[in-house]
């Protein structure tokens, strides 16, 4: 808890100490041991569902405690593999990435269908597998923001995935398409047996108003969340908000004035409770993801992203360029930081 304290720095008493009076910590499912039985169990999904979800809740050093810390390496796609792993290029080796995964603790490992691919044989029954089946490509020009399909769900399965990943790209020109075929996927998936985890961004150059990107605004990203979990995502990844007012400032859209004056406020755990309560209250598991790697900060602020999502009822990270962006030692230290905030039972949901 000192570690964690002296990385929170001057936040310290202000995140560790915040009690959330918007949405209250008694109307969400609380992240614990019995989350699957508590909340999946009498849902739709099929007993092969459920096996895979308990193998993705019970593996790492966060098992059966309900929290997850998922480590991610789908950026040689988008950002390219040379933006990605040139800063350390021993990840330009796909039996690396999970490698890094396996000592760094996680619950799973979540990279592209090449990678996980080229070593299913060797470690798909070590940790479990999720396989991304579509991403956004640039190196069409001029860069197009669309999420096109990877791989199939058949053989990620035959792979020994456990689960299946995808984005969608929320309020952009092509969402309705990437809606209908990731629905398709994930349907798919779930007679197969295998959980889904969707990323879910919201993607329009109308988002930006008057010098504010409000991409990561609370009610935007949240309305993100909610159609994610009507399309049967058992796990939601957002990027954790920074900002709330979206809908206003753009014109665009429905809310209603209680969002900001009663269930919101501009402190940072409140605006993550407002994403959870969008992911049906919390019975399906909001994970925030890491950010990019900025060097020497990446550790206070992947450990204050922790405590915001934990604190504001959230089920865990996925980070990985804070990660695997440095020495395989120094990625480690950091997951293990991470999930010994999810581990701290003094760090409790605000």
């Amino acid at each position: 808890m000192s570690k964690i304290t002296d990385l929170l720095g001057a936040q310290a008493d202000g995140l560790l100490n915040h009690t959330c009076k918007t949405i209250s910590k008694e109307n969400i499912v609380i992240p614990n041991a019995n989350f699957i039985d508590q909340t999946f169990a009498y849902s739709n999904r099929n007993p092969q569902v459920l096996r895979s979800l308990q193998q993705l809740y019970g593996t790492g050093r966060l098992a059966n405690t309900g929290y997850m810390s998922i480590l991610p390496v789908d950026q040689g796609i988008e950002h390219s593999a040379g933006a990605s792993f040139a800063p350390n290029p021993i990840y330009f080796d796909s039996e690396n990435i999970v490698k890094l995964a396996i000592e760094g603790g996680c619950n799973a490992v979540a990279s592209t269908y090449g990678v996980l691919a080229s070593v299913a044989r060797k470690y798909a029954h070590k940790i479990p597998f999720v396989v991304k089946i579509n991403h956004n490509e640039f190196l069409t020009y001029p860069d197009k923001f669309d999420q096109i399909m990877f791989g199939s769900v058949e053989e990620a399965w035959n792979m020994g995935a456990v689960a299946v990943g995808a984005t969608i790209y929320f309020g952009s020109s092509d969402s309705n398409r990437q809606i209908v075929e990731v629905a398709q996927a994930f349907e798919r998936a779930h007679e197969l047996g295998m959980a889904t985890i969707l990323w879910c961004y919201t993607r329009n150059s109308a988002f930006k108003k008057d010098g504010v990107d409000y991409h990561t605004a609370a009610d935007l990203s949240g309305q993100a969340n909610h159609l994610g979990v009507t399309i049967q995502a058992d796990i939601i990844k957002q990027k954790m908000s920074d900002k709330n007012g979206g809908y206003l400032a753009t014109g665009h859209g429905k809310t209603h004035p209680k969002v900001y004056s009663e269930l919101t406020t501009d402190h940072p755990i409140d605006l993550c409770r407002y994403q959870v309560a969008n992911c049906y209250m919390g019975k399906i598991g909001l994970i925030n993801s890491g950010g990019e790697s900025k060097g020497a900060s990446d550790l206070a602020e992947a450990v204050t992203t922790a405590v915001v999502n934990k604190r504001g009822g959230g089920q865990g990270l996925i980070s990985g360029r804070k990660a695997f962006q440095k020495p395989l030692k120094e990625g480690v230290e950091l997951l293990n930081t991470i999930q010994d905030v999810y581990l701290d039972k003094t760090i409790t949901v605000a």
